[in-house]
This record gives C-alpha cells, sequence and structure tokens, in this order.
C-alpha cells in the first residue's frame, strides 16, 4: 500500500460516519441476547406445556451463542479471505431476518432455529466489526476506540433491554421486533465502510521466508480468559429474572432495568478503559477486573433486596467492563495482520461458546444450591481467578512481552 493511500484511509476512518457505523453495527451483538432477556419468564409461562421448557426457553436466549461460536471458526477465515466489509453486509442482513423471526414463529423448536441462525450472523458481525477496527487503528488510538466500541455495546445494552422490558410486559413477542433494526444498519456500513487495502501486501509478506505465525500459548491464555469471563457473565441476563421474580416477585420491565444498569456501569468502566490501558498492562487489568466482578457477585448472592442486588449489579458490571476491550485490544497487539480475522474469529468463538454453556454448567448449581448461593460460589471462581493472574504475573509477562 503507498504511504498516500496508507494516510488517506486513515484519515477516512477518523470521520464521524465511519465511527458511528462502527459503534452501532457493535451494538447489534449484545442486542442478539439481550433484547429477550425480559421475556424469558412469560415466555416460559406460554410454553409451560412443552417438556423441559425451563431449560429451552433459557437456551432461546443463549442458543445463539454456541451458533456464534461455531460461526466464529468460520467467519475468521471468511474475513481474511473475502474481506470484511463483504462478510458484514451479508451478515448484518441475515441478522434482521432471523432476529425477528420469533415474532411469528408458534414452537419453541422453530424460534430455536431461528435463534441459531441469528448466530451464525452475529458471528460475522463481531469478527467483522472488530477486525475492521482493528485495520483502521492502532496503538492507543485502537485501545480507546475498543474501549469505546465496547461502552457502546453496553450502551446500545440498556436501551434494548429497556425498550425490551416494557414492551416485553405488553406482549413476549413484541421484543424480537427490534432486531429489524439491523436492516437500517446494514444500509450504513453499504455507504461509510471502506475495505482496507493492507491484508493485501499482507499476503505478500507471508509468501516469504518470514511467515507471520500465530502466538499459541498467549492466544490460549486469552481465549481461556474469555470462556470463563462470559461463563460467569450471563448468569446475570440468564438466571437474574428469575432470581429477582423468586427475591421480591419483580416485574419483566424491573428485571430489564437491572441487567440495564449493569451494563451501564459495564460501559461507563469501558469507556474509561484507554485510560486505563496507558497506566496499567493487560494481565493487571484481568486481576482488577475479576476482583471487582467478585464483589458485585458476593453483593448480589448476600442480597435480600432489589436494591441490594442492583448494587452487586452495578459493581459487577464495572469490573466486567474492563474485561472485552482488554482481550480484543491485547489479542490485536500480538497478531500479525494477515492472521487477525482469524484470532479475533476464535476470540468470538470462545466468547460465545462461555454464553451458551452459562445456563447449562449453571442450572444444575442452581437446582441443588439456589440462586443466591450460585452467584457467591461464582464470586468466589471470579477472585480465585484474579488471585491466580496476580500471583503469576511476572511470569506471564516473561512469556508475553506485550503484557
Amino acid at each position: 500500500m503507498s504511504i498516500s493511500k496508507k494516510t488517506m484511509n486513515l484519515a477516512n476512518s477518523n470521520s464521524f460516519p465511519i465511527k458511528a457505523t462502527l459503534l452501532l453495527t457493535s451494538s447489534l451483538t449484545v442486542m442478539s441476547g439481550a433484547t429477550i432477556a425480559p421475556s424469558l419468564p412469560a415466555m416460559q409461562e406460554y410454553f409451560a406445556t412443552v417438556p423441559n421448557s425451563a431449560l429451552l426457553v433459557r437456551l432461546v436466549l443463549t442458543i445463539p451463542a454456541l451458533f456464534i461460536a461455531i460461526g466464529g471458526l468460520f467467519a475468521g477465515q471468511l474475513v481474511d479471505r473475502l474481506g470484511r466489509k463483504f462478510l458484514l453486509i451479508a451478515s448484518t442482513a441475515l441478522y434482521g431476518l432471523a432476529g425477528a423471526s420469533g415474532l411469528v414463529l408458534n414452537s419453541l423448536g422453530t424460534i430455536l432455529v431461528g435463534r441459531a441462525i441469528l448466530g451464525l450472523a452475529v458471528a460475522g458481525i463481531m469478527t467483522g466489526v472488530t477486525t475492521l477496527i482493528a485495520d483502521y487503528y492502532t496503538g492507543q488510538t485502537r485501545a480507546n476506540f475498543m474501549g469505546l466500541q465496547a461502552a457502546f455495546m453496553g450502551l446500545g445494552g440498556v436501551v434494548f433491554l429497556s425498550i425490551g422490558g416494557f414492551i416485553a410486559d405488553l406482549n413476549w413477542r413484541f421484543p424480537f421486533l427490534i432486531y429489524l433494526t439491523a436492516w437500517a444498519i446494514c444500509g450504513a456500513i453499504v455507504m461509510t465502510l471502506y475495505e482496507p487495502k493492507l491484508e493485501v501486501s499482507d499476503r505478500g509478506e507471508s509468501s516469504s521466508a518470514t511467515k507471520p505465525r500465530m502466538p499459541m500459548g498467549v492466544l490460549a491464555m486469552i481465549y481461556g480468559v474469555a470462556l470463563f469471563y462470559m461463563l460467569a457473565f450471563y448468569l446475570i441476563p440468564v438466571q437474574l429474572p428469575f432470581y429477582l421474580q423468586n427475591l421480591d416477585n419483580s416485574s419483566a420491565a424491573a428485571s430489564g432495568l437491572a441487567i440495564a444498569a449493569s451494563t451501564l456501569a459495564s460501559s461507563i468502566a469501558s469507556l474509561r478503559y484507554g485510560f486505563v490501558k496507558e497506566r496499567m498492562g493487560f494481565v493487571s487489568i484481568v486481576v482488577i477486573a475479576f476482583a471487582i466482578a467478585a464483589v458485585g457477585y458476593f453483593i448480589m448472592g448476600i442480597a435480600g433486596s432489589y436494591n441490594l442486588v442492583l448494587i452487586g449489579l452495578i459493581i459487577a458490571g464495572l469490573g466486567f467492563g474492563l474485561l472485552m476491550p482488554n482481550l480484543n485490544v491485547w489479542l490485536s497487539s500480538i497478531i500479525p495482520d494477515s492472521l487477525r480475522g482469524r484470532a479475533l474469529g476464535g476470540l468470538t468463538t470462545f466468547f460465545f461458546l462461555g454464553q451458551f454453556l452459562s445456563p447449562i454448567a449453571s442450572q444444575p448449581i442452581t437446582n441443588a444450591v439456589g440462586l443466591d448461593r450460585t452467584y457467591i460460589f461464582t464470586g468466589m471462581a471470579l477472585l480465585v481467578v484474579a488471585i491466580a493472574f496476580l500471583a503469576l504475573r511476572k511470569p506471564i509477562k516473561s512469556f508475553c512481552q506485550s503484557c
């Protein structure tokens, strides 16, 4: 790529339309699950006669995550081979169609199929948009924008959860309408985003003797953190509506607002990620994020009222808000440009594999000890991981010089 061409692309990437489109597109990944979370109790009541409806209704929320995890394995390959913009357009168009399908489908089986297709679309969106951000920006600018991306995803979650909670009280199907906003965003992608040219030169370089390679050890560690993070995080949207309903008979709107409060706190923390990253390394941020989230989960587990649960949610959100941008920036900083899509596709896989496995892993524990102790045990696990990273900080830094 010529210097003038690169300079022009950097200037374009700093334009408001491009930044706004990247952020709006990013919000679709959170919306895929969060929008219908407040509908779960009413949906379970509607399908009460269906065998195993308690688990199946929870899977309506999380089955997209399994297919995002599966799709991420292929989206990373496609985004490097076919191009970022092409995959993003196709995935966003499919997202609107599959997401809104729950409005008209009349069985849990067909709704689950629609949610599975939605998951494949989200895999393409998340991999495509995050790779574009990593392509468009570098260094501290990248860290700042990925913090902004995570914050905007969280703020989108606040809006979608709040709207979803209120309209779910009218009819559990109405939140599915919100997915149609993806088609408007698809138009913005077509008109504003450009395909980076950097990959072409990288492919030429990769044919030389010094072909870029994946740093597999660090990659495995980042993927492991992502998996554990999502296993713990998704206890909030999956189990909280039922926890609050048992605690003080909270409505769907109240549950939506509570989850939205946690998401808002997460967004605030994500907005400050660039500031934090200037002063701390990747490993130290993992330690602090898990420790803060652990405190929040302890409070949620011992809370005896809606207001105390809300405090715990806000604290947990502050911790979790640092993790997603930290993992994205960490991975982007150690992966060669020509392999970035594949690496970020793998990160997408582990993020959403954890999301899918969360209700499967937590439901037996919840059935055995109750939701309150489930949150306490999760807080203990978060604290153990934080202590482990603190104790191993020096060996990890020597293993990964950019940490």
